[in-house]
């Protein structure tokens, strides 16, 4: 069994970046700038954009945090999405989700300019993606991608199992990996809560990406011997011996399955990390106008 360790991962692209972005400012050209709205004060989001901003800082980015009240109406949130679509010093941004339940969320995605969503979330971005041109991928599903190709996993010919059909991990990650590309060329089965017998569709995968959301969902009987295990989920499980009150669980029973797998994710430090690298590699994409011109 191997780690697939997303913080190393993550840290070594990152120093991959500052570099490319020293050249880019030494040349005369401006530095990367990413923006990010946060609306209210879920604390999960607080944690993730503050990672997002030291991480922008880390590769030499320029970095804009708006902080808007979790009562802010929908009309002022769109108004506050088209003054960054209209701000020419600004690539790329994004909306922290999850937002207030009065604010229509498919209505903010279809609000930011595409050529300006690093989240990959826009129809036009999904819809480049489906037909393998170039786009901003989504940014969960990109971090599995690098971690597959900078541990040279094989993945042509393999079986993947996604659990989850999520617009944001499951169902963009089970279209990537079945493209003609590397990583891709897999045989992808999506399961979801209507699957019947998801123990034994995960039996015959060879790799298996999990992003139901159910704590320690995936046990060491339902993952055949080599299988490259993949956790994307993270929960906050209430235990009373933790200093939090809380201990943090993916959607695999670490301990469980890691024995079985020729590469496991641990959780946290796995897919977490590269998911905010891939934000910032999105946005560099934008800066150079390697998308869109």
């Amino acid at each position: 069994m191997r780690l697939l360790d997303g913080k190393a991962v993550s840290n070594t692209i990152k120093e991959e970046i500052a570099e490319e972005v020293s050249k880019m400012v030494n040349a005369g050209q401006k530095a990367p700038h990413l923006a990010a709205i946060l609306v209210g004060n879920n604390g999960a989001s607080e944690t993730y954009v503050a990672s997002k901003v030291r991480s922008c800082e880390k590769a030499g980015f320029k970095s804009t945090l708006i902080r808007l009240p979790d009562d802010i109406s929908e009309e002022a949130l769109l108004e506050e999405i088209e003054k960054l679509n209209a701000n020419d010093d600004i690539d790329g941004f994004i909306c922290q989700l999850p937002l207030p339940k009065h604010i229509n969320e498919q209505k903010i995605t279809l609000a930011i300019d595409h050529k300006k969503d690093v989240d990959g979330f826009h129809p036009i971005n999904v819809g480049r993606m489906v037909q393998n041109i170039p786009s901003y991928l989504p940014a969960t599903p990109f971090g599995i991608l690098q971690l597959l190709e900078r541990y040279d996993i094989e993945t042509s010919g393999k079986k993947c199992v996604v659990l989850g059909r999520s617009n944001i991990v499951g169902m963009p990650i089970s279209i990537l990996l079945a493209r003609k590309a590397y990583p891709g060329n897999c045989t992808v089965t999506l399961c979801h809560s209507r699957t019947k017998d998801i123990a034994n569709e995960l039996r015959e995968a060879d790799i298996i990406i999990a992003a139901l959301g159910i704590p320690e969902f995936v046990t060491a009987d339902m993952v055949k011997q080599g299988a490259v295990v993949i956790d994307v989920g993270i929960s906050r499980v209430p235990d009373a011996t933790a200093k939090r009150g809380y201990v943090i669980k993916g959607d695999v029973n670490f301990d469980d399955v890691a024995p079985k797998s020729s590469y496991i994710t641990p959780v946290p430090g796995g897919v977490g990390p590269m998911t905010v690298t891939s934000l910032l590699l999105n946005t560099l994409k934008a800066a150079k106008k390697e998308v869109y011109d």
